[in-house]
């Protein structure tokens, strides 16, 4: 079950500097300009061995002269409904307002878990105020600065408290591979599911999970045996105005976050688009397994051999700098090539599971490390002794171990990762690359 946190408040109160404060990044931009945050931004967040995702929203504000403004609101909705917990961030330095008087209503009748911020506590006089915002009803005001950080262990200690618990029956086998398969709206999601079911429905077995949360069905037809990862649709059918396409994100985090490996369908007759690289970050955030499919083919006038090198090649530059995974072309509507798409997966699953021997890996690996060494640092240089690969780690992970760690950067970690995968199939799956000081 993906565990999903959304922050909610009025504009300008810092909840896109809290939203880079908890991901250690800085994807949100900040302004003290109200209605800044348009565009969602989603990220992880690593909290004493425990991971969650986030999603920074829109201010909140009604009767503006924003153009944005319903847009906006709706999307905060959305991310209310979809949240396990919200973070209601308010401004310590103001005190209550009339909006967050009117946020606090919508939480309340959100039935949530709701843990309310005092965001800039550090500001002159603010913490006299704190007192205030007992009247919102929403419990005792964590205070933080998200500025420069003080407060937000202790915000991040009561997410994690606050986070439920995934149901022991909504678990599906641990050694039966799971695939989601996600995309942006009228990709082919949906049709390709239908045509992997088809209409003998006894081969899906349904695991029980909640409305809001990742659904497994259990697939088991022409010597295939896997979880597909589904979730609910949209509930509130007489919302017709919602905006699908952030929808489609937050359920694409649960989605993601419960699979192995992720089928990212993309829409031939649209090309690439921002939210399949927004969606396709996201798996890689969440280190999946992925199998790209351009789906629609049978649409595209020109299907020569020529014309899809070029398309897998526009992809590859666009997720650029992984490009190690399988593109296919298929047609959900006239199953073309869609049991290619279960083969492929499959082998990814396997590539996420292999082991190298540690004699095979410090044989291969020393050898090309001897040829092309680690660039010196200071006159001093980097001597890399052994390498072993961990077991039990959910994705393929090395650890290199030197006299001085700190000084391998990036590009020779690309490096190292490069001769790995040209000697070992890891296609699809994410590797990770670990630097550890043996003098």
């Amino acid at each position: 079950m993906g565990r999903l946190v959304a922050i909610v408040g009025r504009p300008n109160v810092g909840k896109s500097t809290l939203f880079n404060r908890l991901t250690q990044s800085r994807k949100a931009i900040v302004d003290d300009t109200a209605g800044t945050t348009r565009d969602r931004q989603y990220g992880k967040v690593d909290w004493c061995g425990q991971e969650f995702s986030i999603v920074d929203t829109g201010g909140w504000v009604v009767n503006s002269d924003d153009v944005f403004e319903s847009e906006i609101n709706k999307q905060v909705e959305i991310a209310i409904d979809e949240a396990d917990v919200i973070l209601f961030v308010v401004d310590a330095s103001n005190g209550v307002t009339d909006l967050d008087d009117k946020v606090a209503q919508i939480l309340r009748r959100s039935k949530k878990p709701v843990i309310l911020v005092a965001n800039k506590e550090d500001k002159n006089d603010a913490r006299f105020n704190i007192p205030e915002f007992y009247s919102l009803g929403l419990g005792e005001p964590v205070e933080v600065s998200s500025a420069n950080g003080s407060g937000t262990g202790d915000l991040l200690d009561k997410i994690v408290a606050d986070m439920p618990e995934p149901k022991s029956d909504d678990q599906p086998e641990d050694n039966i591979a799971k695939f989601a398969i996600v995309g942006r709206p009228n990709a082919g999601k949906s049709s390709l599911i239908n045509a992997f079911i088809g209409e003998e429905r006894h081969i899906v077995t349904d695991i029980a999970g909640t409305t809001r949360d990742s659904i497994y069905h259990r697939y088991n037809k022409f010597g295939f045996d896997f979880y597909l990862v589904d979730t609910a649709g949209i509930r509130k059918k007489n919302k017709v105005n919602e905006d699908i396409e952030y929808y489609s994100v937050i359920r694409s985090i649960r989605a993601i976050e419960a699979s192995d490996v992720c089928i990212l369908m993309i829409d031939a007759t649209r090309g690439i688009e921002a939210q399949d690289a927004n969606i396709f970050s996201l798996i890689q955030r969440n280190k999946k397994g992925l199998v790209v499919c351009v789906n629609k083919w049978d649409l595209i006038e020109d299907r020569s051999l020529t014309s899809q090198k070029r398309y897998e090649a526009a992809i590859r530059d666009r997720f650029a700098p992984f490009t190690d995974f399988p593109i296919l072309f298929t047609s959900a509507l006239t199953k073309q090539r869609i049991f290619k798409v279960l083969e492929t997966a499959i082998d990814v699953w396997n590539n996420r599971k292999r082991i190298i021997p540690t004699s095979q890996l410090n044989s291969y690996m020393l050898e090309q490390i001897a040829q092309t060494p680690p660039p010196s640092n200071k006159g001093k240089f980097v001597k890399i002794k052994y390498v072993t690969m961990l077991k039990d780690s959910v994705i393929p992970t090395f650890v290199f171990f030197c006299n001085l760690p700190q000084w391998v950067k990036e590009p020779y970690r690309r490096f190292l990762e490069n001769k790995i995968r040209e000697k070992w199939d890891f296609h699809g799956t994410p590797i990770q690359i670990f630097m550890r000081d043996k003098s």
